[in-house]
């Protein structure tokens, strides 16, 4: 048994096999998945998990250099982006509209669907590299 670290098998997986500007996702329970993009669910119920818990744990094992959020999220949930910004210090955060993110899902390895029930709480996570 994986002693530390995401114990999920598809996301650490994913996370291992990603290459400079690779992208993964990391949306709230309503956020529409691509056919074509893998998608990880983990939604158990409302809530849980979290958008914020998935995102501090995918950021112990992957490198990131840039995110993307929709502006709505600033609008709409305004304490979901803070601690969402506070938690990527010294990564780029792009902003766009939430339709111009739902298009960017579409080149993202995987898609993890979490329990989130916040309005916008969805973010793209691209790979920075370790050197």
């Amino acid at each position: 048994m994986k002693k530390i670290g995401i114990l999920n098998s598809e996301i650490s997986k994913v996370i291992s096999e990603l290459g400079h500007t690779d992208k993964i996702v990391i949306g709230d329970a309503g956020l529409p998945i691509p056919a074509q993009v893998k998608r990880i669910d983990l939604a158990l119920k409302q809530g849980v998990p979290s958008f914020i818990e998935t995102v501090e744990t995918v950021l112990q094992e992957m490198q990131v250099e840039t995110a993307y959020i929709a502006k709505e999220m600033g609008e709409v949930s305004p304490s979901k982006k803070e601690e969402l910004t506070s938690l990527l210090p010294g990564i780029a955060i792009k902003t766009m509209t939430h339709e111009e993110l739902k298009v960017l899902t579409r080149e993202a390895k995987a898609i993890i669907r979490t329990g989130e029930f916040t309005p916008f709480a969805n973010v793209v996570l691209e790979a920075g590299v370790i050197f």
